[in-house]
């Protein structure tokens, strides 16, 4: 299965500056918990925001530069070549950018989307979710608290059978 994995503010702001915007201790331990052991996607730009690799995951990264080659990561020149790298037999998690996400959004099979209940000014988005091809099969609300700056919920999509 293909799952694209993004937190989102309520106008689908994931970021700005290749930066998040905020802090949730109980979204990035989910994240981890879900992506760990698996091949993970994401653009150079995604990569290079993290200050080291993620530890116990194959990381792949998506960039036009053919001379990029950080150590211990495979890189591809596009979403298609990003998938064909992956085991067949395992979760593959697309983890960003915007425009990652967005070029992955037609072979995506599910989206685990952390919402995060603001309104956020930022330079990276994530793609709508259109309600004509996805269903809504799970959510967890989480109200904010001395960790959580706010109220977030997890929510899961399926795409639709046609």
């Amino acid at each position: 299965m293909i799952i694209s994995i993004a937190a989102a503010s309520n106008n689908n702001v994931i970021g700005k500056d290749n930066q998040l915007l905020w802090h949730l201790p109980d979204d990035f331990k989910r994240f981890k918990a879900l992506t760990t052991g698996h091949y993970i996607v994401m653009g150079r730009k995604t990569f290079e925001s993290f200050p080291k690799a993620l530890p116990n995951r194959t990381h792949v990264i998506i960039s036009r530069n053919e001379d990029y080659q950080p150590e211990g990561c495979i890189v591809v020149s596009s979403i298609e070549n990003a998938i064909e790298v992956c085991p067949k037999d395992q979760d593959i998690f697309i983890i960003g950018g915007g425009e990652i996400y967005k070029q992955s959004m037609d072979i995506v099979d599910r989206i685990e989307l952390t919402r995060v209940h603001c309104d956020e000014e930022g330079d990276t988005l994530f793609p709508l979710i259109d309600l004509y091809q996805w269903d809504l099969v799970e959510s967890e609300f989480h109200p904010k608290d001395e960790k959580h700056k706010y109220d977030f919920e997890y929510l899961t999509y399926e795409k639709k059978k046609d």
